[in-house]
């Protein structure tokens, strides 16, 4: 089973996904004149609280999101920073040479106009469950706002469906069998107590829904954040003479991978294909920006201006992958450990990182990895728990009965995820990673003309000063009643297409 499942992997995670990936980060970056990068420390700054906005204008949902856009952004790093940041880092460049760092940070940025396209989306249509409670993403932009309107719903429901799968797979499974992992190597704790253990504060923690969540993610993410950068730079500083070699192979590596073999980064061998793929599927892994998961976060923001949340959300992608790893990357690279054997094996995953922090911290680097990648993998099974539970109800039509029985599950899968086997478990969560991105990028080229154009027309009239800071660009085509019946379906597809 585990042959055909590494088999599907490879298949998924062809040239093909790959294309569509870097296409669509690259053909968005240019439909926006590359605001997303002119326009990051804006972004930064009203992910920070540092800008004013517009939070009182009501949209066309009528009503607001359940957290603030802080706790937001938050919930979005908690179930995008965790072991991908880590292990993800170190496999990829174990496996990919140490070239696929220099693509995980290319398609970041290219991945900045992708996160806030699919981001803004999510909160412009976002919707109501059957409680009255805001709820957004991807499959209600598909559902609302696809040009036709059963094709729409086709890709909802299988967005929906592979974003549960991936809930369970990426978001809990990989994670719980990570903290497993590192308890029992650097405290020597069963994985079975581990387990227990992690069961029953996932349950305690998702029971109480996007508000608990919301809160304890305010806490862990920014402090689990400054402590892994702290250790991560000390690492780097010890090594500093390293560093310009490092720097070097890396851009060498990237685009010729055996001129780089032997000294300080040992005998790993990959092809510039293999750097690319791992770079890639590494970087997508850690900071989602095409998966569409992302925008169900945003969507439960009290915000109506869908472009400053989209800005606020596109953060993550830098804050995770252009700032902690390639942090964890240059770590590696410098320390010497990339390449390195443990006995006859080669390091790879955790094993390198504890490592390259063993060289300068000694024992205490090896409980200090272990500390961080615990938190980092509680707070992604936490966050990812509101993702999958909105996409989960999507699938039951909005109904909210069964999210208790969600919650409950998603528990018991943590102590599933502590006992599997490491490898099947990452290839599945592989799978329903590139699962989830192809609806979500048909859509998001699909709607890209529009929302491009507005949020150009948003950065053009807020830096002419012709609206407040942070106001939306709101002007449909058509009166509000064309508007509402484009999004229930009451309409012909030539009309719809018109107004488009």
């Amino acid at each position: 089973m585990s042959k055909w499942i590494e088999k599907a992997d490879e298949l998924v995670w062809g040239p093909w996904l790959l294309v569509l990936l870097l296409g669509t980060g690259v053909y968005l970056m240019l439909r926006l004149d590359f605001l997303p990068v002119h326009n990051l420390k804006y972004a930064l700054r009203c992910a920070l609280g540092r800008e004013k906005g517009d939070e009182d204008v009501k949209g066309e949902d009528g009503g607001k999101g359940v957290v603030s856009p802080f706790s937001s952004l938050t919930t979005e790093l908690a179930a995008t920073i965790g072991t991908g940041n880590i292990i993800g880092v170190a496999t990829a460049m174990a496996l990919g040479g140490p070239g696929a760092l220099f693509w995980m940070v290319a398609a970041s940025i290219v991945g900045l106009a992708t996160k806030l396209v699919e981001s803004s989306l999510s909160v412009k249509y976002r919707g109501k469950n059957q409680k009255g409670q805001t709820a957004g993403g991807p499959m209600y932009v598909m559902e609302r706002a696809f040009p036709y309107r059963k094709a729409g719903h086709i890709l909802a429901v299988c967005f929906a469906a592979f974003a549960v799968l991936a809930s369970f797979g990426m978001g809990n499974m990989t994670q719980s069998n990570s903290i497993a992992d590192a308890l029992a190597v650097t405290f020597a704790v069963p994985k079975a107590k581990t387990g227990l253990v992690v069961t029953i504060l996932t349950v305690l923690v998702v029971l109480g829904g996007i508000g608990v969540i919301g809160k304890v993610t305010q806490v862990v993410v920014p402090f689990m954040g400054i402590l892994y950068m702290a250790g991560t730079l000390t690492v780097i500083l010890f090594h500093w003479r390293n560093l310009p070699i490092a720097l070097g192979g890396i851009l060498t590596a990237a685009f010729c991978p055996e001129a780089v073999s032997g000294g300080l980064f040992g005998h790993v061998t990959a092809t510039v294909f293999q750097s690319l793929r791992w770079g890639v599927s590494r970087g997508i892994f850690s900071n989602e920006a095409g998966l569409g998961a992302a925008g169900i976060s945003a969507a439960a923001a009290d915000t109506d201006d869908y472009i400053r949340q989209g800005y606020i959300s596109m953060t993550g992608v830098f804050l995770d992958t252009v700032v902690i790893c390639t942090a964890t990357g240059l770590a590696l690279a410098a320390s010497g450990v990339l390449g390195g054997t443990e006995g006859e094996a080669p390091l790879t995953g955790a094993a390198m990182t504890l490592a390259a922090f063993r060289t300068v911290l000694g024992d205490f680097g090896e409980k200090f990895m272990g500390v961080c990648i615990v938190l980092f993998a509680f707070a992604t099974i936490v966050g990812w728990a509101y993702q999958g539970e909105r996409a989960f109800e999507f699938l039951l039509g909005g109904r909210t009965k069964y999210n208790l029985l969600y919650r409950f599950l998603y528990g018991l899968v943590a102590f599933a995820g502590c006992m599997c086997p490491l490898q099947v478990v990452w290839d599945l969560s592989d799978i329903c990673n590139g699962l989830m991105a192809v609806p979500n990028l048909i859509c998001v080229l699909a709607l890209s003309g529009r929302i491009c154009r507005e949020i150009r027309e948003d950065d053009r009239m807020r830096k002419t000063g012709k609206i407040r800071e942070g106001h939306p660009v709101r002007k449909e085509r058509g009166t509000r009643n064309h508007v509402r019946a484009r999004n229930s379906g009451r309409m012909s597809a030539f009309r719809k297409k018109e107004l488009w």
